[in-house]
């Protein structure tokens, strides 16, 4: 392990690569040099934290940076396990400059030599994408079977579909290959529309990478175990055991990964039909979630999949076994709940329908899953017609009578129908640069504003992103990236200045990890671990800390946040505080204040309540020293 990090810079429209190398002076991971190469060569990076390879649980996430098409800014999104493959090249980090002139493949293999083997190779990508299991799914079946027998060891591919092409939304896709078998278990860096940067951008529709180079990695588990043993008195395993039992299975809920732990107790927090259960009363809610969350859409996937342990991981030795699987179909909360309740959907055949179409397609499922949720609103609010954006019926949301199975098929139905449209450009429906553009064009047509269904942060100026799937005040902080968990989650109310501090801070809490290449399952011990470990093997805890608060600090000097512009972002906020008072009972005077404000005038008290958010975020991650 050098206390430096090698990069392979690529020019696609040329074949034209190099290796380049960045010492631990200024950079220590995949996301501070990846960010600065963004800054210096427009790229599109893809790189592992120094610990991939090591024996550390979830050291082997490989992390994406560049410039996000869909939400305008520097962006940084993750794939797990797809740096353990990705260590076999040699190499922290491949930086793609430039842009082939027709679609294609990137071939990178390393067998026994020093010299990395590099290939730009044309594919006509539309016929294979309509071929076969469709998508990403015939476009990695297609890949492999043109450059498998090149590698010694399996390798791994990264994949884009039809969206990437067609929306600033297209996610980066890959699954494990074990002894030539292609399995099911898909992990995305979805979040930021990367696979439309690295089509768009670069011209590049696959890489399939590997090698068998092995390098010195951390792997002294006596070493592991004492400094883990200092610290919390268990060995390393029992530790990742004891942080990572929401994602393997929590014996207090009986169910076990996102989807099941995050619906078990979710009780009135349910949103469902694009959001409008924030304006039922709490008794509605909490009915809904039993009879069609717990009692259906919940119970076939305890059944199923947790009674039935059919769990993997993404790639790596790991036992959070997060990977929820039923036969093909892999079970995240945030898609499920996107393309499940969002979009009036509470059966897992359904679900299971429509999440593995925007798969295929390669959207990022959480963004699809929100825009599926606003356009079917618009139907059903007659402020679209089916023939204006090319669909043949209307969502079926009347919640008295709502068939669990025959309407969430409906409305599945026509979910795929509408992402269809989206990728045809159908009618009027034309989402290239993504939908606040298409909004506001429209809206003037029509004299009404179509994005106040829709919840999302804005950012600079036509930048957009779906927020995570939890009602709280934080998902829509004015941060510098959003989408992801650079915010506080919490369900507890927070005064806004005191919010935007915490949302800072957890940020750094996050990119230590993302920097270091680790899965945030893991943060139980590894942020506060992991720091420390740099400091024994590297001498640089604290200019590696140092470095992630600079990081920080970069990325907030380029925050350009856009007050909500959306009525549902204001209606999101104003009725999470009236249930923290009406249902949790929060005794708070400031909390008692926010809301008196919003009743005089929702969106002055929205605006203000915005501005100190961004103050308390300003204020702790101003320009670092």
């Amino acid at each position: 392990m050098g206390s430096f990090q090698r990069v392979l810079l690529v020019d696609p429209s040329t074949g034209f690569y190099k290796i380049k190398k960045y010492g631990f002076d200024r950079y220590f991971g995949p996301v501070d040099l990846g960010i600065h190469l963004a800054v210096e060569y427009h790229s599109l990076n893809f790189g592992v934290g120094v610990f991939a390879g090591s024996i550390f649980p979830g050291s082997n996430r490989l992390v994406v940076t560049g410039f996000s098409p869909c939400w305008q800014g520097y962006y940084i999104s993750s794939m797990g396990g797809a740096g353990l493959v990705f260590d076999n090249l040699g190499i922290n980090m491949l930086s793609m400059m430039g842009k082939a002139t027709v679609p294609s493949v990137l071939y990178l293999n390393r067998n026994h030599g020093e010299e990395i083997e590099v290939e730009v190779v044309p594919v006509e990508v539309k016929g294979i994408w309509t071929s076969g299991r469709t998508g990403v799914y015939s476009l990695t079946d297609r890949v492999y079977e043109m450059f498998a027998d090149r590698y010694e060891n399996d390798p791994r591919i990264f994949v884009i579909g039809p969206a990437s092409l067609q929306t600033d939304m297209g996610g980066i896709m890959s699954v494990p290959i074990k002894k030539g078998k292609i399995s099911h278990v898909d992990t995305w860096a979805g979040r930021g529309g990367f696979g439309s940067a690295m089509v768009q951008n670069h011209g590049i529709v696959a890489i399939i990478y590997g090698g068998t180079l092995v390098d010195e990695d951390f792997r002294d588990r006596k070493v592991a175990d004492a400094w883990f043993q200092n610290k919390y008195s268990q060995r390393m395993m029992q530790k990742d055991l004891e942080v990572t039992t929401k994602y393997r299975y929590d014996e207090k809920v009986k169910t076990g990964g996102t989807l099941g732990v995050n619906y078990a107790g979710m009780g009135g927090r349910i949103m469902a039909f694009n959001y409008r259960t924030i304006f039922w009363s709490e008794e509605e809610r909490q009915a809904l979630h039993q009879n069609l969350v717990l009692d259906h859409y919940l119970k076939q996937f305890n059944e199923e999949t947790i009674r039935n342990k059919q769990q993997a991981t993404c790639g790596e030795p790991c036992v959070a076994t997060c990977k929820k699987m039923n036969g093909i179909y892999k079970k995240d909360y945030e898609p499920y709940q996107t393309m499940g309740p969002l979009c009036g959907i509470f059966d897992q055949r359904a679900a299971e329908k429509l999440n593995h179409h925007c798969d295929a397609m390669g959207f990022d499922a959480i963004s699809c899953g929100g825009v599926l949720a606003w356009l079917m609103d618009l139907l059903d609010t007659k402020l679209l017609t089916p023939e204006e954006i090319g669909v043949t019926h209307l969502p079926r949301w009347e919640v008295e009578e709502f068939d669990v199975v025959g309407d969430s098929m409906h409305n599945a139905e026509l979910g795929c129908e509408l992402m269809d449209a989206i990728l045809e450009r159908r009618g009027i429906l034309d989402l290239r640069e993504g939908v606040r553009k298409w909004s506001r064009i429209h809206s003037r047509k029509k004299g009404t504003r179509l994005h106040d269904r829709l919840v999302y942060v804005a950012f600079n100026r036509r930048g957009w992103i779906v927020p995570n799937q939890y009602w709280t005040s934080g998902v829509l902080a004015p941060m510098p990236i959003m989408g992801k968990y650079y915010m506080v989650y919490s369900n507890d109310f927070f005064p806004p200045r005191t919010l935007g501090r915490m949302c800072a801070e957890r940020m750094k809490k996050e990119l230590i990890l993302d920097n270091l290449g680790v899965c945030r399952f893991h943060r139980g011990w590894a942020e506060e671990m992991l720091p420390e470990v740099m400091g024994s093997l590297y001498g640089s805890k604290e200019s590696f800390l140092r470095a992630i608060e600079v990081l920080a600090s970069r990325l907030n000097s380029r925050n350009s946040p856009i007050f909500w512009e959306s009525e549902r972002d204001i209606d999101y906020l104003h009725t999470f505080l009236q249930r923290k008072n009406e249902v949790d009972h929060q005794q708070d005077s400031c909390l008692a204040e926010w809301l008196a404000k919003f009743e005089a005038d929702k969106i002055e008290a929205a605006r203000e309540f915005w501005y100190q958010t961004l103050m308390g975020i300003d204020e702790s991650l101003r320009e670092f020293f």
